[in-house]
This record gives C-alpha cells, sequence and structure tokens, in this order.
C-alpha cells in the first residue's frame, strides 16, 4: 500500500497491495477516488433480511441457501465498489453462525456450552466446547474468498479468526487422551493452512480477528491471559516468511455484538503495548468508539513500530447515527499529528454485524459508515498532502 512520494518513504509492499491504495481500477458505475491514504474494510456487513430469515428455517449449508448467499455476496461487492472502496470484502455474508466459530460450525465433536462472552447489555454468546480430539476445521475462509473475486473488480481482502479465540474451546479440565499440547499444534496447524490458502488464491491481505485481546485484559487484568494469547498468536505468525507477514494484519475491538461492546472499559495502555508485540504488518484498531481519543493515539504512537501500519477506526458501528464526512477528515488529521502518515490508514471500528442473526444494523446504515470513511479520508489525505 503505497502512500505517494509526498508522505515520505513508503513502508515495503508488494506491487499488487500498491496499487490497490493508489490508483484503483475503474469499473462501470464506480465512483472515481485517488487515493493517498490507504483504507480498508474490516468485514462483515448486515445480511439481507431475506437470507436472515432463510437461515433461521433451514440449515446454513442447505443446497437451497445457495441463490441467496450468492445475490448478498454480489451485492455486497457491487456497493463497496460503486461507493470508491479500493480494498473490498464479500462482508462475511456466507459465514455462519458468527466471525469467530465458523471453521467449526457443525463438528460433530463439539458442544454449545463453551467458553460464555457477556457483553455490556446483559447478553452473552458462547463459544462452542471441543469434546474430543482431535480438533480440526470443517471449512477454511478461502472458500468465501473464492466466491467474492469471482464478482469482485478491486483487491479483496479475507478475515480469519485468530488461533487464540479458537483456543477458548479447549475445556479447562482438558480431553482424556488428548492433550492441550497436541491441542494446540493442530490448532496452528489449521490456522497456517487457512491463511496460506487464502494468499496462494490472491488475498490482498489476510486479516486476523483477535477481538477476544481487550476481553482478554478486562478477564485478567493481571495482563497474563492477554500474553498467553498473544504468544500462541505469534507462533502461529512465526511460520510465515516476512514478506509474507507484511500481507497479514491483525484487528482489535471492544466488540460490536447487537449495538453492544463486551469491553469498551478497558484501558489501551493496558491493551496495546503486548497488541504490537505481535509479527504483524499491519493493525485494525478502533478508535471512532473511545472516549478519550488523544490519549488512546498517544498510546499508539508509542508501540507502532517501524515495519507496521496502522489503521485507525474511524466510524463506530454501535452508534446508530451515521458520522460526517467531515468528522471523519478531522479524526484522521488527528491522528496524523501522531502516527506518520505512510504508517497510517483507516477503517471501521469493527464489523457491522459479526453475528450473522444480528438485525440492529442495516445494510443501508453500514454502507452509509463507509461512504463516510471514503470520503473523509480523501478530504484527509488531500490536506496532510497540501501541508507535507
Amino acid at each position: 500500500m503505497a502512500t505517494g512520494a509526498r508522505f515520505g518513504r513508503p513502508l515495503p509492499r508488494d506491487n499488487e497491495t500498491d496499487a490497490a491504495h493508489t490508483k484503483p481500477q475503474e469499473t462501470p458505475g464506480r465512483a472515481r477516488m485517488s487515493w493517498t491514504l490507504a483504507t480498508e474494510p474490516i468485514g462483515s456487513i448486515p445480511r439481507p433480511a431475506e437470507l436472515i430469515a432463510a437461515l433461521a428455517r433451514t440449515d446454513c449449508e442447505d443446497p437451497a441457501l445457495g441463490p441467496l448467499y450468492e445475490a448478498a455476496i454480489r451485492d455486497t461487492l457491487e456497493r463497496f465498489e460503486a461507493g470508491g472502496s479500493p480494498v473490498v470484502s464479500d462482508g462475511e455474508q456466507r459465514k455462519y453462525h458468527n466471525f469467530a466459530t465458523y471453521p467449526v460450525h457443525g463438528q460433530a465433536n463439539t458442544a454449545a456450552d463453551g467458553f460464555r462472552i457477556a457483553f455490556a447489555d446483559g447478553h452473552s454468546r458462547r463459544m462452542p466446547r471441543l469434546t474430543r480430539g482431535p480438533f480440526s476445521y470443517r471449512r477454511y475462509a478461502d472458500s468465501y474468498l473464492e466466491v467474492a473475486m469471482r464478482y469482485a473488480h478491486v483487491p479483496v481482502k479475507q478475515a480469519v479468526i485468530s488461533p487464540s479465540a479458537l483456543s477458548l474451546m479447549y475445556p479447562p479440565e482438558g480431553i482424556a487422551d488428548y492433550p492441550r499440547e497436541q491441542f494446540i499444534q493442530d490448532l496452528l496447524r489449521e490456522h497456517e493452512t487457512e491463511i496460506r490458502r487464502c494468499l496462494q488464491k490472491g488475498a490482498h491481505c489476510v486479516q486476523i480477528d483477535f477481538t477476544e485481546a481487550r476481553l482478554a485484559v478486562k478477564l485478567d487484568p493481571s495482563g497474563a491471559l492477554l500474553a498467553s494469547l498473544v504468544d500462541l498468536n505469534n507462533l502461529a505468525l512465526a511460520r510465515f516468511s516476512p514478506q509474507e507477514r507484511r500481507r497479514i494484519g491483525v484487528h482489535t475491538c471492544p466488540g460490536g455484538d447487537l449495538r453492544s461492546p463486551h469491553s469498551a472499559e478497558v484501558d489501551y495502555a493496558d491493551l496495546l503495548p503486548r497488541l504490537f508485540e505481535l509479527n504483524a504488518g499491519h493493525f485494525y484498531v478502533a478508535l471512532a468508539c473511545e472516549r478519550d481519543r488523544g490519549r488512546a493515539l498517544q498510546v499508539m504512537r508509542k508501540c507502532l513500530k517501524a515495519n507496521q501500519r496502522i489503521f485507525i477506526g474511524v466510524t463506530s458501528p454501535i452508534d446508530p447515527r451515521t458520522e460526517t464526512a467531515e468528522e471523519v477528515r478531522d479524526l484522521v488529521l488527528q491522528a496524523s499529528e501522531h502516527i506518520p502518515a505512510e504508517q497510517l490508514g483507516t477503517t471501521d471500528d469493527c464489523g457491522f454485524a459479526p453475528f450473522s442473526d444480528d438485525t440492529t444494523r442495516s445494510r443501508d446504515l453500514a454502507f452509509a459508515k463507509i461512504g463516510a470513511r471514503l470520503r473523509g479520508t480523501q478530504l484527509a489525505a488531500e490536506l496532510i498532502a497540501g501541508r507535507a
């Protein structure tokens, strides 16, 4: 992802990544925008009402759902491109039931009473619990990427779940004849396989969803749990070359299910120093929802390494109000006072519907916010370029 000579020396990137943020391809009906600051979506877009209703009536793998999935994916990509997005995703239209457990949904060796995630409004979600070994994925995210790339005219990114999140499936009491050490090796193998398949199929980048990071600090203020999760994810990242890691990023946020977070009260000073120890090329960090953005940016500046890029969240999916382009512009300009422009990008705080049954936000709202992100990023880029 290039930022242009005006912004100084760009981070080392492959040619494909550079092109995605400087001169996107022109497509029929697509707004023309020239990008000097990187901008990408996080992932999920609310599913169409017809698809949500159909999923409530039948199994997610029912062949009859195929046309509904395809229509949702095509509409998502068309709306991204019509708004001028230089990088797109399929909006996780086919991920079931959520962004975290899609690879193991339906596995016979799981139970529904696993790790409980409590949200601020009182509702909760549960991870599946592994009941016996061996651990394996039932599906890999490259299957979603492959469909999206058939319809997209610009680079497509792919989000995958972190190994640390799936490690929560292993029960504290252990599993007879399947020690945790073997589980971890199987987990790392499957995670590596998923990322490699996405990279080999041409993903612009692979985003590892590490949303449990902030929650880990809430559950264990000592930081020991977070440290163990970071260490596990670094074991996975160590399986990739430095060049491959430039195309791998990590996303963190305070959660956003049914417009409610699970760990917004956690101070970034307790999270980001450890988070930026991950050996990834770029980071997607929620910012729009933060109460003290200036302080959050100061922490980011202290933690960011020279070979890393940070995409700050400039729209908040849990806020029902659509941000204006000018508000986004001002937040980006504020961030540029702390983060070098060649290491700065924009994104949304988190996905707009990380769980497929979330109807608290509409597709129209999601794309209105994305539009504000795109326009505001462009306005900021022009001002930053002018003062360079």
